[in-house]
């Protein structure tokens, strides 16, 4: 995959799997910003991964940080080949709906759906120069649920949807395509500080088909693939990375 000397920029991508993305574009020679209100994890990842990543700290629920941030990714890098819609609140449960607040239920659509819409927005005369691709983070949560999880899987659902309308909308220039993960343990793509081996048990493993709960260097690979030519044929897809579970059969 042809990624080097191309500039991308990376929501979240201080830790779990938006960092484990930025260590991999990062690895295959490209310029990664990572857009972050972590600082501490934004700063430890650019020191980690080195001179070909840059951390800019900003929330992508508020306008002017993102186009702030798309505007000195450009400037830093002398282009942008490519985004990624990675951050998001990672909480899927909250309170039973009766008891689910306005305030919450907004900050879920605020950062994990409207981020996505305003980087793409920003984004999009430079990836249409660059012929570049955007890549939104979905969930199998969007597909399936658990009990409180409404908020979450509302905005992972229109991520996918936003993904389908964006790739009609901006091609053939711009591709756009969804990543949506299953059960991804994150403990180590954690600043360095931070990290430990995840708490697994054989069971865990076990209910996947695949043998094993994922890791994020499996979805980085996922995005790292979109992003180059080599998927020069695919837009406006979900992908779904989830060792087989959204299609396995389950009775009690």
């Amino acid at each position: 995959m042809q990624l080097a000397d191309r500039a991308f920029l990376v929501t979240g991508g201080g830790s779990g799997i938006g960092r484990a993305i930025v260590q991999r574009l990062a690895a295959a020679g490209a310029r990664v910003c990572i857009l972050d209100v972590d600082a501490h994890a934004g700063r430890d990842a650019a020191l980690e991964y080195g001179e070909h990543v840059k951390f800019l700290r900003g929330s992508v629920a508020r306008e002017p940080a993102v186009r702030k941030a798309v505007a000195d990714t450009v400037r830093w890098a002398g282009r942008l080949d490519g985004v990624v819609n990675n951050a998001a609140i990672a909480a899927p449960h909250t309170p039973p709906i009766e008891r689910l607040t306005l305030a919450a239920w907004q900050r879920y659509l605020d950062i994990n759906l409207t981020g996505a819409f305003l980087v793409a927005k920003h984004a999009v005369p430079h990836l249409r120069r660059a012929r570049g691709a955007i890549i939104n983070l979905g969930s199998t949560r969007a597909l399936q649920s658990e009990p409180h999880t409404e908020a979450y899987a509302a905005t992972k659902g229109g991520i996918v949807a936003l993904t389908h309308a964006l790739a009609q909308s901006l091609g053939p220039e711009i591709r756009v395509n969804c990543i949506s993960p299953g059960w991804i343990a994150t403990d180590e793509a954690a600043p360095r500080d931070r990290r430990h081996a995840p708490k697994l048990s054989r069971a865990d493993h076990r209910q996947h088909p695949v043998g094993r709960v994922g890791r994020p260097a499996d979805i980085a690979a996922l995005c790292a693939w979109l992003l180059s030519d080599e998927a020069g044929f695919v837009t406006g897809q979900n992908l779904i990375s989830d060792g087989g579970m959204t299609r396995k059969m389950i009775y009690s």
